[in-house]
């Protein structure tokens, strides 16, 4: 397995040669968060194209055909378009909350994205509560919400702010008790931690029946907690006309749309982290050969082929379930989700107590 790490030492040692500490470290830091937009750019505009494929596939349709070979440049002609759009000025808003909620929800995002390890060294920091920090920067989202829907004084976007604000609070206790469970199985709250316990067997199959819960409540919550389909109610276009973002324009709407497919890479991206092993390849206890072969792999390359397999999960549930009514969302997490969901963190500590595990 190749260690990454190994060029941004490198490229440490250069700067610190040439230059003072200080200021090596906030190039180091410029040319991170550089890195960061980019990666993040690119991502949003890969996801926007992948979803239009995937929907267009499951409709009998094409998707995007016409503009570059298979379409694959209509994303980037979207995000023209989008930029160059004019920002409408409206009355009767409070202004300043208004143009804060979009820079609230995509700092939310940015910040889930920044640390995660995309492979072996490359991580822009290890907390050793990155678990956590991950779990708390994402609740950020929800404020961004609530503040568009409240500050746009529209009837509309209040009532889909005020369904976000309830469907993102609930599904974050399943999503949060998931983690638990999982961070209960391996003893840390590190993810690089929890990523190195799997390099002989994913979490997945080693933890048995509780591993295999967790990551199905992860699944459905985490596809609730990104407002997509069949739970995205507070934007429901056939109710809400565009739901919170509804009186947004320009790069404005742009930072929500931008946060939605981000936080679905988030989303997919901390499932294959807790219960698929991260950037870890696929080992067979026993099958050397194999095991091998499977190291020659990058591992940011098998990072993301889990993340977007796992988002293609998730953008499957969007365009194969209608849409559930707002009794039928929240009844599917305090009576069903959440109970399962306790009673699963107490098999798995019985699982860890009794040695049940692999």
């Amino acid at each position: 397995m190749y260690d990454l790490s190994k060029g941004a030492d490198w490229l440490n040692q250069f700067l610190t040669t040439y230059m003072s500490p200080w200021l090596a470290v906030v190039v180091e830091c410029v040319i991170i968060g550089v890195v960061l937009l980019l990666a993040y750019a690119l991502l949003a505009l890969f996801y926007i194209y992948f979803e239009r494929k995937v929907c267009a596939a499951f409709q009998c349709r094409l998707g995007p055909n016409r503009v570059g070979p298979f379409g694959i440049f209509q994303s980037v002609a979207d995000m023209f378009k989008i930029l160059i759009k004019e920002l409408i000025s409206l009355n009767h808003i409070d202004k300043f909350l208004f143009a804060l909620a979009p820079y609230l929800v995509i700092i939310a995002s940015m910040l889930c994205f920044a640390v995660l390890p995309w492979g072996k060294g490359i991580q822009v920091i290890d907390f050793n509560i990155g678990i956590f920090f991950l779990v708390a920067v994402s609740s950020i989202g929800v404020l961004g919400i609530l503040l568009a829907g409240w500050s746009s004084n529209n009837k509309f976007t209040l009532i889909g702010a005020l369904r976000s604000g309830a469907q993102m609070i609930s599904y974050e206790l399943s999503i949060g008790l998931s983690v638990i469970t999982m961070v209960a199985f391996a003893g840390s709250m590190s993810i690089s931690d929890i990523v190195n316990q799997q390099q002989d067997l994913w979490f997945i199959f080693s933890g048995h029946i509780p591993a295999i819960i967790a990551f199905i409540i992860y699944l459905i919550a985490g596809t609730a907690e990104t407002n997509r389909g069949p739970f995205d109610l507070p934007e429901a276009e056939s109710e809400l006309t565009a739901g919170y973002h509804t009186e947004y324009s320009g790069i404005h709407f742009g930072f929500f749309y931008l946060a939605e497919y981000l936080n679905l890479f988030i989303v997919a991206g901390v499932a294959s982290l807790l219960f698929f092993g991260g950037w870890m390849p696929l080992h067979i206890p026993g099958w050397d050969a194999f095991n091998h072969v499977m190291d020659f792999i990058p591992s940011i390359v098998w990072f993301l082929i889990k993340a977007i397999a796992l988002s293609f999960v998730i953008i499957w549930f969007k365009w194969t379930f209608p849409r559930l009514r707002i009794d039928q969302l929240l009844s599917l997490e305090w009576k069903y989700l959440l109970p399962i969901n306790l009673a699963n963190l107490v098999l798995m500590v019985v699982v860890i107590c009794y040695g049940l595990h692999f």
